[in-house]
């Protein structure tokens, strides 16, 4: 318990010190957008001339990982770290603490990227670090502050954690790290549901009021609780037997319950508020992603296209559009998509449907097409958010 004798500082509005050690989405954020632009610039390096990437990981299982635990986690980790204050009504880890759980995702990237020069055994235990460190922290802080209906976000963290472990475990054994990948991507996107379900029809249920509609999205029910648990049922399934009858029926059904969920939540009505519609077109993916590994399990595209729609399509628009959205929030601007913002989504959108259609062609231009397109969406986050979160609040939060 803190001492009630001491003055209690509003989240975000620690007086002393960077304002970018104030609160988690801060460093994460921007640390995470600058190794999205950097590591698919080294990847696209790494692919049309050769550049050699990640030791004896090999090119290829370095984009994958950096991807999925480099700065996906990143984005993770300032989403966790910013909700479970607005949760649990704590002060949220700033300061010391902050800076030294974003040194050890740092040195994680330096070391996976350094694995040539260091070892791939050195780089993957220091990479191995930081995710069962922010597991604890969100443990520590949920329990803290009693919200247990919220420790069920932890499981996503643990599949994720899991997933870069056993990715190791399994390249310094000299085996295929597949499973694992999936396991991760299947943990984000049942994070997705799971978070998305909650806040997308909340932003919309709050701003369609304002605007006086007569039919607001249904709240979460029996019904999101049925399709999450199915779903979740179905990503096992697809980790395990990507190839499986059973796993592309589950993801079948999966699809077309996500999709229903995703009509009740009134998404067209939204499509004046650039910033809040995103978050509808981006869970839009979930569908779409379902309905890719049932298409990979009949054998109607290749397993990597069901790959690329979920991380780039579900894991990189959502994760865009949670960074933009909770950085104008939380540093006190307006929340409306500015005509940069507006290009960013366009971007990343446009990215997510070249990267699998690049995988049927076989395109090695729409590939690096895809890549450009990505850099630019993350590249325009850093121009112009970059700036927000590394200054102090320009005014209180109205939201």
């Amino acid at each position: 318990m803190p001492d009630a004798k001491r003055p209690r500082i509003p989240r975000g509005m620690n007086p002393e010190g960077p304002a970018l050690w104030s609160y988690g989405f801060r460093p994460f954020f921007l640390g995470g957008a600058i190794w999205a632009v950097l590591t698919i610039a080294l990847w696209i390096a790494a692919l049309v001339h050769g550049l050699p990437l990640g030791g004896d990981f090999g090119a290829a299982l370095w984009h994958a990982h950096e991807m999925v635990f480099g700065f996906a986690s990143a984005v993770l980790a300032g989403f966790l770290l910013t909700a479970i204050p607005n949760w649990t009504g704590t002060l949220p880890v700033s300061g010391r603490a902050l800076i030294g759980l974003f040194s050890l995702w740092v040195l994680g990237r330096i070391a996976m990227t350094g694995a040539e020069w260091i070892g791939v055994w050195p780089a993957a235990l220091i990479d191995a670090l930081f995710l069962p460190v922010l597991l604890a922290t969100a443990a520590r802080e949920i329990v803290a502050g009693r919200k247990w209906n919220n420790l069920k976000v932890l499981i996503g963290v643990a599949a994720i954690m899991v997933g870069n472990l056993g990715f190791h475990a399994t390249v310094l054994l000299g085996g295929d790290p597949g499973i694992w990948l999936r396991a991760a991507i299947a943990g984000y996107v049942a994070l997705v549901m799971i978070i998305g379900g909650r806040i997308i029809p909340s932003f919309t249920r709050n701003w369609l009021s304002r605007q006086n509609a007569q039919t607001l999205p249904v709240p979460f029910n029996r019904f999101d609780v049925g399709v999450i648990g199915f779903s979740t049922l179905a990503l096992i399934f697809w980790t395990i037997a990507p190839e499986a009858l059973l796993t592309a029926l589950m993801a079948v059904v999966a699809g077309g319950l996500n999709g229903a969920r995703l009509v009740r939540w009134r998404g067209l009505a939204t499509r004046a508020e650039g910033i809040l519609l995103v978050l509808h077109l981006s869970y839009a993916f979930v569908p779409l992603g379902f309905l890719t590994i049932a298409a990979s399990g009949a054998g109607l595209v290749q397993p990597v296209s069901a790959l690329h729609v979920l991380t780039v399509g579900v894991i990189g628009a959502t994760m865009l559009a949670v960074m933009t959205r909770a950085t104008r929030g939380h540093t006190g601007r307006t929340l409306t998509a500015s005509p940069l913002t507006l290009i960013a989504y366009l971007c990343l959108f446009a990215a997510a449907l070249a990267r699998p259609l690049a995988d049927l062609s076989g395109g090695v231009w729409l590939m690096e097409a895809a890549g450009g397109l990505w850099i630019l969406a993350f590249g325009l986050f850093v121009l112009e958010y970059g700036p927000m979160l590394m200054t102090r609040r320009t005014q209180p939060k109205t939201t």
